[in-house]
């Protein structure tokens, strides 16, 4: 962004003085016309004082202009004499208004100093070597996408912070080379573990014994992520926000980018699948890896087949013992099953259908207080930047 240049302005006192000798006026003319003596005007002639707003409007009287003119006059002229601020001012600025970088100093992502250092780390956290490598405040681009309400949009500027701090953490991780053959033979195990929530902890020790990277952060303000599936070289990273604190959330999150992973979605770019799951998305208007990776998390946490007939079969009258039952039947927490029974009925027009069973659906995220890649609730990850 260019900086404007400070140009030396003459205090209005030397205009006025030119405007007197145009029309052939002398300073005791000007004085008998304002009201005042000599003495009076002459520090204002000679620069010594200001013109103040009553001035103005008495000057443009006397000269027949608007008084604008001659608080102008003044205005350009203290600004002409004004310290120059800090020049931090302007590269704060330029960061804040693309990325929320009080929230990254508040959460010890980056540290607040001063302006220069501001600029390395910012290109440090982005891994660049230059400020131009910076998508959203450079030339570089990004090739993320967002699942949103409306359609499939680029990766937001704080969701790229978001995921930018997923992929760091993630490559302080030391774990097996990824194997797709393994990720599949565990599926049954990961499933297993989500039928009780005391051993959901388990489940990220049990990906990355696959090879799949995991890694929970903290949602920033505005942020709206529940996941995201992103590749590091060939090794596939798994990030969760935790956002609804749901356990069907939750278990549909990471078997929507499990799926992802599986199907190589995303790994030859950058970054991809930055995932929102709200009951007013809209579904048909994802790509097709989307409603893939939808239906595959769906399926794995209850046949659909089943659980359709299950709700035909009951009508609008499904009691907490059918729940109960139905979950026992399919080896699944009755949270999940209560999850896809509300987003059916939601999607059916049924505005109250979040309301149905809400005391069975668990709080989830505090069971991965242990889990050592975790950032934020009260934790800062160490990412050695």
């Amino acid at each position: 962004m260019p900086t404007a240049e400070r140009i030396n302005v003459e205090h209005p006192g030397f205009f006025i003085r030119e405007e007197l000798a145009a029309r052939g006026w002398k300073q005791v003319d000007l004085a008998y016309i304002l009201g005042m003596s000599s003495q009076q005007l002459s520090p204002l002639l000679n620069g010594k004082r200001d013109i103040t707003p009553e001035t103005a409007i008495a000057l443009g009287d006397a000269f027949g202009v608007s008084p604008e003119f001659f608080a102008n006059l003044q205005k350009l002229f203290d600004l002409s004499k004004a310290k120059r601020p800090d020049p931090g001012v302007k590269t704060r600025a330029n960061w804040v208004k693309t990325f929320p970088i009080r929230e990254m100093i508040q959460r010890k992502w980056i540290e607040d100093t001063e302006a220069d250092l501001l600029n390395l780390q910012m290109k440090r956290f982005f891994s660049a070597e230059n400020i131009e490598d910076i998508p959203f405040v450079g030339n570089a681009e990004v090739e993320a996408h967002a699942a949103k309400k409306s359609d499939y949009e680029e990766i937001t500027p704080i969701q790229l912070v978001w995921l930018q701090r997923v992929r760091l953490i993630a490559k302080t991780m030391d774990i097996p080379e990824y194997r797709k053959e393994n990720l599949l033979s565990a599926l049954p195990i990961v499933r297993a573990h989500m039928a009780d929530i005391d051993d959901i902890s388990m489940i990220p020790e049990i990906l990355t014994d696959c090879g799949v990277r995991v890694v929970f952060v903290e949602a920033l303000s505005g942020s709206k992520i529940d996941g995201v599936c992103t590749w590091i070289d060939d090794q596939p990273v798994i990030g969760i926000t935790a956002r609804l604190n749901r356990m069907d959330n939750f278990c549909f999150v990471l078997r929507h980018e499990i799926e992802h992973i599986l199907n190589g979605d995303g790994k030859e770019r950058y970054s991809e699948h930055v995932d929102v799951f709200d009951p007013d998305h809209d579904i048909e208007g994802l790509p097709d890896e989307e409603k893939i990776a939808n239906r595959a998390a769906a399926e794995f946490l209850v046949p659909q087949d089943m659980l359709s007939q299950f709700m035909r079969r009951k009508g609008r009258y499904i009691s907490e013992r059918d729940v109960l039952s139905f979950a026992a039947r399919h080896s699944i927490h009755p949270s999940i099953v209560i999850g896809q029974i509300q987003r059916r009925r939601y999607e059916g027009g049924d505005e109250n259908a979040f309301r149905w069973l809400r005391r069975h659906l668990i709080e989830v995220r505090e069971y991965f207080d242990e889990w050592k890649y975790l950032d934020g609730w009260g934790r800062v990850a160490d990412v050695n930047l």
